[in-house]
């Protein structure tokens, strides 16, 4: 189940040429879809979109934001991290264009056939990235990553107004520099070290977009870590350097309020009965049965169970964007039909901020009790882990 995340430590066994041929024709028969198995169902690639779908996006677009950043949910029982994408509005087009980095376009020879290569940064619309059943990437793109998210996973959506158009120029011209880059084989730059080709601990999708902010919008005082030495033989220091999405959400959350621009989030939540494998993933996993987690910073909370953080940051985040909520999106079980649901009273982030500060500080544990429960009893503590709130439910008192 890929995602920009530590999750990727743990090893896989080789894969032997029989085993290959069989996920290759699973692979073929998932992407002909109707072709071998009959028509689609809903929350599966070629099925039907959610009603709706359309009006409730014409909505969204009535407010004058600029750009969102897409903070999506892992799908790991422990050390997921999730996945950071930039949808940026596009002017006189009915919708906005996303950018998200490939995760298989790390030159890979098992991801040389049946998976989209072509680019380093995937460039497609907001609607197909988050709700699509099918890609303009063409058959190769991943239904739950590259198109379809939702299916797998909640997303938030961080919300950006004030943006200047170079800005928003100078990301598109970035995002095409990582693609020509990756295209060339480029052996290093000023960007990265190391040659631009895609990396789960190096050169991964917080990095590529907070690099695009760094080195394309100007962000100078924006931290984008490079790797360390021996990052590419130890994975612990590979870890130990990596970017994480939500601590770079954070980061360029940060940046946003100093300049000056207006936030508010927007939570596009999972529909949970998704009956879609993907081929690819071993052991095979229905989507409907898949944690939906908040994307953990690097914590002791990396390997907690969903919904049982205890961290500090981790709470921040959840509180922050908790508070700048102004809408949630979710698709009706019964009619199918996507659901927007408005807050009535988001808060902005000079009022959001110190308020998630001060609930983040009431309901962490300290270090020593965010040890594993079992040390905790070994030394005669009890803690009972914390499940700050849930994001469907009526917003918390700071």
């Amino acid at each position: 189940m890929p995602t920009c995340s530590v999750r990727a430590l743990q090893h896989s066994p080789p894969e032997g040429p029989l085993r290959g041929w069989l996920r290759r024709v699973l692979a073929a028969a998932a992407l002909l879809g109707s072709g071998l198995c009959g028509a689609a169902g809903f929350g599966e690639p070629g099925g039907p979109p959610p009603a709706g779908l359309q009006e409730t996006f014409v909505r969204l677009r009535a407010d004058p934001y600029d750009m969102e950043l897409l903070l999506s949910f892992g799908t790991s029982k422990g050390g997921s991290a999730g996945h950071l994408a930039l949808a940026l509005r596009e002017p006189g087009t009915d919708d906005d264009t996303v950018y998200s980095a490939n995760f298989y376009a790390d030159r890979d020879p098992k991801h040389a056939q049946g998976f989209y290569t072509d680019a380093l940064m995937i460039a497609v619309p907001k609607q197909e990235y988050l709700y699509g059943k099918q890609s303009s990437l063409g058959l190769t793109a991943a239904f739950g990553l590259d198109y379809g998210e939702v299916y797998k996973r909640s997303v938030i959506g961080i919300r950006v107004q004030g943006v200047p158009p170079q800005e928003r120029e100078a990301l598109r011209g970035f995002f095409r520099r990582l693609n020509d880059d990756y295209r060339a084989r480029t052996p290093g730059t000023s960007y990265h070290q190391g040659e631009i080709t895609y990396d789960y601990m190096n050169l991964n999708c917080a990095k590529t977009i907070g690099a695009a902010f760094r080195h394309g919008a100007g962000y100078q005082t924006l931290e984008v870590r490079d790797p360390l030495p021996l990052s590419g033989a130890i994975r612990a220091i590979a870890a130990a350097s990596a970017n994480i999405p939500t601590e770079m959400a954070l980061k360029l959350v940060e940046q946003w309020n100093a300049r000056g621009y207006s936030l508010d989030a927007v939570l596009y939540r999972k529909w949970p009965r998704s009956p879609y494998v993907d081929p690819h993933d071993d052991p095979p996993v229905a989507f409907a049965t898949l944690p939906d987690r908040f994307p953990s910073v690097l914590s002791l909370d990396f390997r907690a169970e969903a919904g049982h953080y205890e961290d500090e940051d981790n709470l921040y985040a959840m509180y922050l964007l908790r508070y700048l909520s102004r809408y949630a999106l979710l698709i009706d079980e019964t009619s199918l039909a996507l659901q927007l649901q408005p807050n009535p009273a988001p808060l902005s982030y000079a009022q959001a901020e110190p308020q998630a500060r001060s609930a983040a500080r009431r309901d962490s544990k300290n270090a020593l009790l965010r040890l594993p429960v079992g040390a905790r009893s070994a030394i005669g503590l009890i803690g009972e882990a914390y499940n700050p709130y849930d994001f469907g439910s009526p917003q918390p008192d700071p």
